[in-house]
Protein backbone atom coordinates (compact mmCIF):
# COMPACT_ATOMS: atom_id res chain seq x y z
CA UNK A 1 0.00 0.00 0.00
CA UNK A 2 1.34 2.94 -0.85
CA UNK A 3 1.64 5.73 1.33
CA UNK A 4 1.40 9.73 1.23
CA UNK A 5 2.97 12.13 3.21
CA UNK A 6 0.94 14.69 5.44
CA UNK A 7 0.44 17.36 3.39
CA UNK A 8 1.49 16.23 0.27
CA UNK A 9 -1.49 17.11 -2.69
CA UNK A 10 -2.33 14.11 -4.26
CA UNK A 11 -5.10 14.12 -6.84
CA UNK A 12 -8.03 12.40 -4.74
CA UNK A 13 -7.30 14.68 -2.12
CA UNK A 14 -7.58 18.33 -4.49
CA UNK A 15 -10.63 16.46 -5.85
CA UNK A 16 -11.96 15.53 -2.09
CA UNK A 17 -11.08 19.26 -1.34
CA UNK A 18 -13.24 20.58 -4.21
CA UNK A 19 -16.16 18.48 -3.65
CA UNK A 20 -16.14 19.49 0.04
CA UNK A 21 -16.26 23.14 -1.21
CA UNK A 22 -12.98 23.73 -1.31
CA UNK A 23 -13.71 25.94 -4.05
CA UNK A 24 -14.69 28.55 -2.25
CA UNK A 25 -11.08 28.32 -0.28
CA UNK A 26 -9.15 28.86 -3.58
CA UNK A 27 -10.46 31.84 -3.61
CA UNK A 28 -8.49 35.13 -2.96
CA UNK A 29 -6.94 35.52 0.13
CA UNK A 30 -5.62 38.81 1.62
CA UNK A 31 -2.13 38.31 2.63
CA UNK A 32 -0.94 40.03 6.24
CA UNK A 33 0.05 43.48 6.28
CA UNK A 34 -1.43 43.81 2.44
CA UNK A 35 -2.42 47.37 1.38
CA UNK A 36 -6.11 48.10 0.99
CA UNK A 37 -8.41 47.17 -1.79
CA UNK A 38 -8.46 50.70 -4.03
CA UNK A 39 -11.03 52.76 -4.32
CA UNK A 40 -13.90 51.43 -6.63
CA UNK A 41 -12.85 52.13 -10.19
CA UNK A 42 -12.90 50.34 -13.61
CA UNK A 43 -9.36 48.69 -14.03
CA UNK A 44 -7.81 49.79 -17.37
CA UNK A 45 -7.25 46.05 -18.01
CA UNK A 46 -7.44 42.40 -15.91
CA UNK A 47 -4.80 39.58 -16.88
CA UNK A 48 -4.55 36.20 -15.25
CA UNK A 49 -0.99 34.64 -14.39
CA UNK A 50 0.81 31.43 -13.41
CA UNK A 51 3.82 29.80 -13.08
CA UNK A 52 5.81 26.64 -13.37
CA UNK A 53 2.69 24.10 -13.80
CA UNK A 54 5.67 21.49 -14.68
CA UNK A 55 3.53 19.05 -15.94
CA UNK A 56 4.63 15.33 -16.82
CA UNK A 57 3.05 11.76 -16.57
CA UNK A 58 5.45 10.75 -13.62
CA UNK A 59 5.07 9.89 -10.02
CA UNK A 60 6.06 13.19 -7.35
CA UNK A 61 9.35 13.98 -6.42
CA UNK A 62 9.31 15.41 -2.69
CA UNK A 63 6.52 18.98 -3.22
CA UNK A 64 6.59 18.40 -6.98
CA UNK A 65 3.80 16.71 -7.41
CA UNK A 66 3.71 16.46 -11.32
CA UNK A 67 0.92 14.58 -12.39
CA UNK A 68 -1.47 16.86 -10.44
CA UNK A 69 -0.50 19.83 -12.11
CA UNK A 70 -2.87 19.05 -15.33
CA UNK A 71 -5.58 19.27 -12.89
CA UNK A 72 -4.52 22.32 -10.91
CA UNK A 73 -4.24 24.04 -14.66
CA UNK A 74 -7.57 22.85 -15.51
CA UNK A 75 -9.08 24.25 -12.31
CA UNK A 76 -7.37 27.35 -12.59
CA UNK A 77 -8.81 27.75 -16.46
CA UNK A 78 -12.27 27.09 -15.42
CA UNK A 79 -11.64 30.04 -13.04
CA UNK A 80 -10.07 32.24 -14.87
CA UNK A 81 -12.62 32.09 -17.49
CA UNK A 82 -15.37 32.81 -14.99
CA UNK A 83 -13.47 36.40 -14.09
CA UNK A 84 -13.38 37.10 -17.85
CA UNK A 85 -9.73 38.26 -17.26
CA UNK A 86 -8.42 40.56 -20.79
CA UNK A 87 -5.92 37.96 -21.26
CA UNK A 88 -3.55 35.03 -19.60
CA UNK A 89 -0.23 34.59 -19.20
CA UNK A 90 2.13 31.59 -17.99
CA UNK A 91 5.17 32.27 -17.26
CA UNK A 92 7.24 29.03 -18.57
CA UNK A 93 7.80 26.01 -17.60
CA UNK A 94 5.00 24.45 -18.65
CA UNK A 95 6.41 21.11 -18.85
CA UNK A 96 9.17 18.85 -16.46
CA UNK A 97 10.30 17.57 -19.74
CA UNK A 98 9.16 14.99 -22.28
CA UNK A 99 7.61 16.77 -25.66
CA UNK A 100 4.71 14.34 -25.22
CA UNK A 101 3.74 16.25 -22.01
CA UNK A 102 3.32 19.44 -24.01
CA UNK A 103 -0.23 18.16 -25.07
CA UNK A 104 -2.09 17.52 -22.02
CA UNK A 105 -1.27 20.85 -20.59
CA UNK A 106 -1.55 22.94 -24.01
CA UNK A 107 -5.19 21.14 -24.46
CA UNK A 108 -6.32 22.44 -20.95
CA UNK A 109 -5.03 26.38 -21.78
CA UNK A 110 -6.92 26.09 -24.85
CA UNK A 111 -10.17 25.59 -23.11
CA UNK A 112 -9.05 29.52 -22.00
CA UNK A 113 -11.80 31.65 -23.50
CA UNK A 114 -9.38 34.77 -23.98
CA UNK A 115 -6.14 35.17 -25.46
CA UNK A 116 -3.38 33.34 -24.35
CA UNK A 117 0.00 33.95 -23.81
CA UNK A 118 3.66 31.39 -23.06
CA UNK A 119 6.64 32.83 -21.74
CA UNK A 120 9.58 29.90 -22.23
CA UNK A 121 11.04 28.33 -19.02
CA UNK A 122 14.35 25.60 -18.84
CA UNK A 123 11.82 22.57 -18.38
CA UNK A 124 10.26 23.55 -21.25
CA UNK A 125 13.44 22.35 -22.95
CA UNK A 126 14.26 19.29 -21.19
CA UNK A 127 12.68 17.33 -24.42
CA UNK A 128 14.31 14.83 -26.81
CA UNK A 129 17.16 16.34 -28.92
CA UNK A 130 15.50 15.91 -31.75
CA UNK A 131 12.55 17.97 -30.24
CA UNK A 132 14.07 20.90 -28.87
CA UNK A 133 14.27 22.93 -32.23
CA UNK A 134 10.58 22.44 -32.23
CA UNK A 135 9.43 23.85 -28.85
CA UNK A 136 8.64 27.37 -30.31
CA UNK A 137 6.80 26.18 -32.65
CA UNK A 138 4.35 23.86 -30.60
CA UNK A 139 3.99 27.08 -28.20
CA UNK A 140 3.05 28.80 -31.26
CA UNK A 141 5.78 31.63 -30.12
CA UNK A 142 7.34 31.42 -33.90
CA UNK A 143 4.92 33.71 -34.94
CA UNK A 144 5.06 36.10 -32.55
CA UNK A 145 7.51 38.84 -32.02
CA UNK A 146 10.35 37.40 -34.72
CA UNK A 147 9.99 34.24 -33.78
CA UNK A 148 12.58 34.15 -31.19
CA UNK A 149 10.43 33.68 -28.44
CA UNK A 150 10.24 36.98 -27.51
CA UNK A 151 7.77 39.90 -28.05
CA UNK A 152 5.36 42.25 -27.07
CA UNK A 153 1.69 43.16 -27.24
CA UNK A 154 -0.74 46.02 -26.08
CA UNK A 155 -3.57 46.64 -23.71
CA UNK A 156 -5.37 49.33 -23.32
CA UNK A 157 -2.07 52.14 -23.68
CA UNK A 158 0.16 50.19 -21.48
CA UNK A 159 3.21 47.90 -23.27
CA UNK A 160 3.27 44.13 -21.94
CA UNK A 161 6.78 42.90 -22.57
CA UNK A 162 8.08 38.88 -22.85
CA UNK A 163 11.32 38.03 -22.46
CA UNK A 164 13.41 34.59 -23.22
CA UNK A 165 15.36 33.98 -20.74
CA UNK A 166 16.23 30.69 -22.70
CA UNK A 167 17.90 32.19 -25.96
CA UNK A 168 20.95 32.62 -24.03
CA UNK A 169 21.00 29.37 -21.99
CA UNK A 170 19.25 31.65 -18.69
CA UNK A 171 20.59 34.81 -19.37
CA UNK A 172 19.62 37.53 -22.29
CA UNK A 173 21.86 37.32 -25.18
CA UNK A 174 22.90 40.94 -26.48
CA UNK A 175 20.64 41.28 -29.44
CA UNK A 176 17.53 40.55 -27.17
CA UNK A 177 18.52 42.94 -24.55
CA UNK A 178 18.67 45.34 -27.67
CA UNK A 179 15.48 44.92 -28.67
CA UNK A 180 14.21 45.08 -24.70
CA UNK A 181 15.90 48.66 -24.73
CA UNK A 182 13.92 49.70 -28.12
CA UNK A 183 11.15 48.31 -27.07
CA UNK A 184 11.58 50.13 -23.79
CA UNK A 185 12.47 53.36 -25.25
CA UNK A 186 9.37 53.22 -27.77
CA UNK A 187 6.59 52.52 -25.43
CA UNK A 188 8.54 55.15 -23.08
CA UNK A 189 7.87 57.64 -26.12
CA UNK A 190 4.08 56.59 -26.46
CA UNK A 191 3.00 57.25 -23.00
CA UNK A 192 2.88 53.37 -22.37
CA UNK A 193 3.43 52.03 -19.02
CA UNK A 194 5.44 49.31 -19.54
CA UNK A 195 5.23 45.60 -17.95
CA UNK A 196 7.61 43.14 -18.42
CA UNK A 197 7.42 38.93 -18.04
CA UNK A 198 10.19 36.51 -18.02
CA UNK A 199 10.78 32.78 -16.73
CA UNK A 200 13.86 33.92 -14.65
CA UNK A 201 14.23 36.31 -11.66
CA UNK A 202 16.22 39.38 -11.97
CA UNK A 203 16.26 41.01 -8.36
CA UNK A 204 17.51 41.09 -6.03
CA UNK A 205 21.01 40.04 -7.73
CA UNK A 206 22.57 38.61 -4.44
CA UNK A 207 21.07 36.90 -1.88
CA UNK A 208 19.38 33.84 -0.90
CA UNK A 209 17.79 32.31 -4.08
CA UNK A 210 19.93 34.36 -6.53
CA UNK A 211 21.53 31.36 -8.25
CA UNK A 212 17.91 30.89 -9.95
CA UNK A 213 18.11 34.28 -11.32
CA UNK A 214 19.25 35.42 -14.94
CA UNK A 215 22.74 34.70 -15.58
CA UNK A 216 23.47 38.73 -16.51
CA UNK A 217 20.37 39.80 -14.22
CA UNK A 218 22.15 43.01 -13.63
CA UNK A 219 22.51 44.04 -17.29
CA UNK A 220 18.77 43.39 -17.69
CA UNK A 221 17.70 45.03 -14.10
CA UNK A 222 19.68 48.80 -15.44
CA UNK A 223 17.85 48.53 -18.93
CA UNK A 224 14.62 48.65 -16.83
CA UNK A 225 15.89 50.93 -14.40
CA UNK A 226 17.21 53.30 -17.37
CA UNK A 227 13.90 53.57 -19.11
CA UNK A 228 11.12 55.36 -18.28
CA UNK A 229 7.16 53.99 -17.30
CA UNK A 230 8.16 50.31 -16.45
CA UNK A 231 5.61 49.37 -13.58
CA UNK A 232 6.60 45.80 -12.45
CA UNK A 233 7.84 43.00 -13.47
CA UNK A 234 6.78 39.45 -12.81
CA UNK A 235 8.33 36.36 -13.58
CA UNK A 236 8.24 32.36 -11.91
CA UNK A 237 11.26 29.78 -11.68
CA UNK A 238 11.54 30.10 -7.89
CA UNK A 239 8.71 28.16 -6.71
CA UNK A 240 8.40 29.60 -3.32
CA UNK A 241 7.33 32.78 -5.21
CA UNK A 242 9.03 36.68 -3.38
CA UNK A 243 8.58 39.68 -3.91
CA UNK A 244 11.22 43.08 -4.01
CA UNK A 245 11.27 46.63 -4.98
CA UNK A 246 13.72 48.77 -6.57
CA UNK A 247 13.23 52.33 -7.35
CA UNK A 248 9.91 52.19 -8.54
CA UNK A 249 10.13 49.10 -10.24
CA UNK A 250 7.88 45.54 -8.97
CA UNK A 251 9.49 42.55 -8.87
CA UNK A 252 6.80 39.54 -8.43
CA UNK A 253 7.82 36.09 -8.37
CA UNK A 254 4.56 33.40 -8.64
CA UNK A 255 4.90 30.42 -6.27
CA UNK A 256 5.11 27.36 -8.84
CA UNK A 257 1.35 25.56 -9.50
CA UNK A 258 3.52 22.60 -9.37
CA UNK A 259 4.45 22.60 -5.55
CA UNK A 260 1.41 24.50 -4.76
CA UNK A 261 -1.26 22.83 -2.44
CA UNK A 262 -3.69 23.06 -3.00
CA UNK A 263 -3.39 26.00 -6.23
CA UNK A 264 -1.77 29.19 -6.89
CA UNK A 265 -2.25 31.51 -9.49
CA UNK A 266 -3.40 35.07 -9.84
CA UNK A 267 -5.52 37.43 -11.36
CA UNK A 268 -4.18 41.51 -12.09
CA UNK A 269 -6.37 44.39 -11.96
CA UNK A 270 -4.39 47.26 -14.15
CA UNK A 271 -5.45 50.67 -12.32
CA UNK A 272 -3.98 54.17 -13.26
CA UNK A 273 -2.12 54.12 -9.40
CA UNK A 274 -1.12 50.64 -8.64
CA UNK A 275 -1.87 46.54 -9.78
CA UNK A 276 -4.26 45.06 -7.85
CA UNK A 277 -2.94 41.50 -7.27
CA UNK A 278 -5.74 38.99 -6.33
CA UNK A 279 -3.79 36.02 -5.48
CA UNK A 280 -5.36 32.41 -5.16
CA UNK A 281 -4.82 29.26 -3.29
CA UNK A 282 -1.38 29.40 -2.09
CA UNK A 283 -0.48 32.68 -3.46
CA UNK A 284 -0.84 35.96 -2.08
CA UNK A 285 -2.73 39.07 -2.43
CA UNK A 286 -1.29 42.34 -2.59
CA UNK A 287 -1.50 46.01 -3.88
CA UNK A 288 1.47 47.17 -6.11
CA UNK A 289 1.50 50.80 -5.88
CA UNK A 290 3.00 53.35 -8.47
Amino acid sequence: MRTVAPGVLTRRRFLTFLAAGGAACLGAGRAPGAAETPPAAKPAFRFGVLADVQYADIAAQGKRQYRESLLKLEHAVTELNKLKPDFVIQLGDFINGGFANFDPVLAAYAKLTVPAYHVLGNHDFAVEADKRGKVLAKLGLDKLGGGQGYYDFARAGWRLVVLNGMEGKEAVPPQQLKWLKETLAKAAAAGEPTIVFCHFPVYPCSGPGSGLNLKNAAEVVVALESAKGVVAYFCGHEHQGGYAQKSRIHFLTLKGLVEADPTAYALIEVFPDCLKVTGFGREPSRTLNM
